[in-house]
């Protein structure tokens, strides 16, 4: 009756790894119980999801070619396009949000268009805006850049509007920050930088008043919700970022929290069940109001059993 700190279902956001074939079920090493799916082989997952009560998937895709221009990003019959067209027919009722960036597309793994060995901003968001547009025309219910170039959600905006998608909402990944719990994303994705590192375009994690910056930015610009990357190491920012806008707030429990975790009950050292109710409730009560975990459907039955919630 008293409890402070509520939560549901709807609020949860499964990530899902889609790859370029057929008959592909492979599981993520790093990743324990998480895989890639060829397109005809997610609606297993999908089904998975959708009795388990989950609404809300994040597509990421995993093409076979990759080049400079990241061509299969924006492509019409690239990975995330089809896999959107087969799984609204399938399962309509699910809300299906895609994660815009370039890096895994991109031969040289860095999430934008490069001259020399620096990232060319300005360059980066005419592709970022095509590939926005070539999800939502393919079916996608939410766009979510996650490439952290400047200007990039008024590019997306401005694209979306003048082509017809002007109710498409933006996820924005306003504060992401370069950090060590991405490997086993870097792992399942294929989308390491073959060269120097990230640091140039995510945050700084010393920081917190950029990350407000950036946050009232992409709030200018026209983001819908704004998300904090990752979640448990910076729960003070989902705190600061709750307090600074009036915009929804969403949480990434990124990969390597769920590895850590993984790996700890694994040996016993750990009771599963209780850290994963524990980080989440941790990450609503900072002030997230949408959660992006790999365990969406083991929480979704957690809330079913009142465990938590």
């Amino acid at each position: 009756m008293v409890r402070e700190t509520r939560m549901d279902k709807a609020s949860l956001i499964y990530p899902m790894f889609v790859k370029d074939g057929s008959g592909i079920r492979e599981e993520i090493p790093s990743m324990a119980g998480q895989y890639r799916y060829s397109v005809d082989q997610m609606f297993y997952a999908l089904e998975e999801v959708s009795r388990a009560g989950v609404s809300s998937v994040m597509l990421f895709g995993i093409p076979a070619c990759k080049d400079e221009r990241a061509s299969q990003a924006y492509a019409e019959d690239g990975i995330i396009q089809r896999a959107l067209k087969e799984a609204k027919q399938r399962f309509p009722d699910l809300y299906y949000i895609t994660d815009v960036c370039l890096c895994e597309y991109t031969s040289h793994g860095h999430c934008g268009m490069l001259c020399g060995h620096e990232v060319d901003n300005d360059e980066t968001l005419k592709l970022l805006a095509k590939t926005a547009l070539s999800h939502a025309q393919a079916g996608a219910d939410m766009v979510a850049p996650s490439d952290m170039m400047d200007g990039r959600v008024a590019a997306i905006r401005e694209m979306l509007d003048l082509s017809g998608y002007a109710n498409t909402p933006i996820m924005s990944y306003a504060v992401k920050y370069a950090s060590g719990f991405y490997a086993p994303f870097r792992d399942a994705a294929d989308s390491a930088p073959a060269f120097g590192d990230r640091k140039s375009y995510q945050m700084d994690y010393h920081n917190s008043r950029e990350g407000i910056r950036e946050v009232k930015l992409d709030e200018e610009e026209g983001a819908d919700i704004i998300m904090v990357k990752p979640a448990l190491a910076y729960l003070d920012m989902i705190t600061r970022v709750k307090e600074e806008t009036s915009l929804p707030v969403a949480a990434y429990s990124v990969s390597g929290e769920y590895a850590m975790i993984k790996a700890a009950s694994k040996e016993g050292w750990i009771d599963e069940t209780q850290i994963v109710c524990e980080t989440a409730t941790a990450a609503y009560r900072a002030g997230a109001q949408c959660y992006l975990t790999y365990y969406a459907k083991e929480l979704a039955g957690y809330m079913e059993e009142g465990r938590i919630g």
